[in-house]
């Protein structure tokens, strides 16, 4: 610390006269000492430290600036890198990494009149065994210099995938609907049977409305809604809405209008879905966690099992 001190202020006051203040304190650091730890090679840890660093830079970049030191350091053991958690804090805090900072939301779904509900089919329990169980769904909101802009998600509760989004600037039944033909078309393109799904949100009047509830008929799929109305009777959901805008609509904005908002959703959902890692899964990715539950079950593993 004393001889990066110097190095910072050299220029400015000269090496001899800051050793001879730093002489009168607790810290004093001769002349010589100085020059000797200039000429001494660098040792073995600095040189390791140096490359983690790079490294961890290198991953903080290419995962949005939101990785703290938990993922950081899942992401230089899944490259093969043995270090120890601390370290990854330690080099963290020097270089000032630090992960994204979620803060709480507004909600934006309008409840409908509480009339012909469906029932909680979930009661604040979001487990699934495999995927297409339960799916769960919200809308968030982000603002533009052009106006308001609302994103809907659909997400398998087993793998935190992101099945089905739309982006629009209304918060009509199009805007949920759309996210939920999305999530339908991407699993029954590939095999997937939606008999028996349970689609779980909270009581807003997008998810309450005739052509979405017969969309989920259709399919099938059993509709089920908060009964309480808070945020935790779809807790998975906020979740998910949470880390977006902080991973991403506030992390990445200010935002133009819907055009750019669209292009970074996409980006995003890409990058969640097939990059980032999840502690919950234990620091897997989604793609990874529905690709290991497939290996693992027979042929007919994509008819759903109850």
């Amino acid at each position: 610390m004393k001889v990066a001190y110097i190095d910072q202020y050299k220029e400015t006051f000269g090496v001899q006269p800051i050793c001879d203040v730093l002489a009168e304190t607790d810290a004093p650091i001769a002349p010589s000492t100085y020059y000797a730890a200039h000429s001494r090679p660098p040792s073995a840890r600095s040189i390791r430290d140096a490359e983690l660093t790079e490294e961890i830079r290198q991953i903080h970049t290419d995962n949005y600036g939101v990785y703290g030191a938990r993922k950081i350091h899942a992401a230089l053991v899944r490259e093969g890198h043995e270090v120890a958690r601390c370290t990854v804090e330690r080099l963290m805090r020097q270089v000032g990494l630090r992960g994204v900072i979620r803060a709480k939301s507004p909600r934006t779904t309008r409840p409908a009149p509480e009339t012909d509900r469906p029932a909680d089919l979930v009661e604040r329990q979001f487990t699934s065994t495999v995927p297409n169980q339960l799916w769960v769904a919200d809308i968030t909101y982000i603002r533009t210099f052009s106006g308001w802009v609302y994103a809907a998600f659909v997400i398998d509760v087993f793998s935190r995938m992101v099945v089905g989004w739309q982006v629009a600037t209304s918060l009509y039944t199009d805007l949920a609907l759309d996210a939920l033909e999305m999530a339908i078309w991407r699993r029954r393109r590939t095999g997937a049977d939606l008999t028996g799904l349970t689609h779980h949100s909270d009581r807003g009047v997008q998810y309450r409305a005739i052509r979405y509830t017969e969309r989920l008929e259709q399919e099938a799929a059993v509709a089920s809604v908060g009964s309480r109305g808070d945020s935790y009777d779809n807790a998975l959901a906020e979740a998910f809405n949470s880390l977006f805008k902080a991973e991403l609509i506030r992390n990445k904005g200010p935002w133009t209008s819907i055009n750019d908002v669209e292009i970074a959703v996409a980006e995003y959902v890409d990058w969640f879905n097939q990059r980032r890692l999840h502690g919950e899964l234990g620091h897997a990715t989604p793609a990874e966690h529905e690709a290991a539950h497939y290996a693992a079950e027979p042929p007919a593993s994509l008819q759903k099992t109850s």
